[in-house]
């Protein structure tokens, strides 16, 4: 019985991450298994359709220090889109909205960060979606602290922005005067959790 102690806490330091401690500096590489991005916006003016876009991939750079250092790259797949109606999704794929055939990818690249609060960032970039580039600020909570899973470190942050479809020539049922089907605001949330050896 005593043996089987320190067998079974053997077997529980293994599985179990270690202690959550504060991101390190360098490369962090988006897991795009544990990452996503999601969007909103009113159908109708009366309902809230919500989906999710397609796999997450890029970099973030960090110097473990500062959040002012923190500088992303990252892509996003439009393929895979996803608003759990087949003809709905169709026509976002379409020419219609996204046109993936021509843009099949939203890049956003960061251009500087500033601190908001406790565990908060605005970070600024070029936002770039259906052949045109704007400048978008993100509302970012994190990151939060690093958690080790050997022979990764692991980070999360979760970003929101409120932009305008317009702006990138998402032009559909824009010159209807009636109640729109589609209205111009769209919310964007992304959730990343990025890794590096350590």
């Amino acid at each position: 019985m005593r043996s089987f102690a320190p067998a079974a806490a053997a077997l529980v330091a293994l599985a179990v991450p270690a202690v959550a401690q504060p991101p390190a500096s360098g490369t962090w590489i988006i897991d795009p298994g544990h990452s996503a991005a999601r969007f909103s916006v009113k159908h109708m003016m009366v309902s809230t359709v919500r989906g999710t876009l397609g796999r997450v991939t890029g970099t973030i750079e960090y110097d473990g220090k500062s959040v002012e250092s923190i500088k992303a790259d990252v892509t996003i797949d439009l393929s895979a889109i996803n608003t759990e109606n087949e003809s709905r999704d169709k026509d976002l794929r379409s020419n219609n909205f996204f046109d993936i055939a021509k843009y099949p990818t939203v890049k956003f690249r960061s251009t500087r960060v500033h601190a908001d609060g406790q565990g908060k960032f605005k970070m600024v970039g070029d936002l770039t979606m259906h052949g045109v580039t704007k400048e978008v600020t993100l509302d970012v909570e994190g990151p939060s602290p690093a958690v080790r899973q050997a022979p990764d470190i692991r980070v999360g942050a979760s970003a929101t922005a409120k932009i305008d479809r317009r702006e990138w020539g998402l032009l559909y049922n824009h010159a209807v005067e009636l109640t729109p089907i589609v209205a111009d605001e769209i919310q964007i949330q992304i959730d990343v959790e990025a890794t590096k050896r350590g």
